[in-house]
């Protein structure tokens, strides 16, 4: 069962999910954040830039965050707006940051169709920067995994 829930997740989840605009979690607007590409390279390191800017992918297993287990806020490395809040973020074995949920209205989603089958890419709704691919193989509550680039956040501890 566990094989079939993860090639139709795999397969059909991206489609059922890239309509995916979850509600602003408050009243305030999130004001996007527009710089210049030259703007980009100053604000950010180079493998940064490669994953923010340009939907780049770190290696598994390469970032601490993987291993933090304090309460805190995992927000964007581009522009700082809070993601993920630590009681979301689950050991999936990926080697990526995994979260169940993020923080409504932070992120926005596309089709990614990189590896031929379609993904559903999630990037920070003020900078656009990319963040990762979200799927359908996690845990409850949700039964997702938002898998993030490492280095595409920063975390706050609580």
């Amino acid at each position: 069962m566990k094989r079939r829930r993860f090639v139709l997740s795999t397969l059909l989840g991206p489609l059922l999910l890239s309509g995916l605009r979850p509600a602003r979690a408050h009243d305030e607007p999130i004001v996007p954040l527009k710089l210049s590409d030259t703007e980009w390279r100053k604000r950010l390191s180079p493998p940064q830039y490669k994953i923010l800017r340009e939907a780049g992918t770190e290696h598994a297993f390469s970032s601490p965050l993987n291993k933090e287990k304090r309460d805190g806020i995992y927000a964007c490395a581009g522009c700082d707006l809070p993601l993920f809040e630590s009681s979301a973020k689950f050991d999936s074995g990926t080697g990526w940051p995994s979260f169940t949920q993020p923080i409504k209205g932070h992120v926005e989603t596309s089709l990614d169709f990189k590896n031929i089958w379609p993904r559903t890419e999630y990037h920070c709704a003020r900078c656009g920067g990319h963040q990762g691919h979200v799927f359908d193989d996690g845990p409850e509550p949700t039964g997702q995994r938002w898998c993030n680039n490492g280095l595409a956040l920063k975390f706050t501890p609580a």
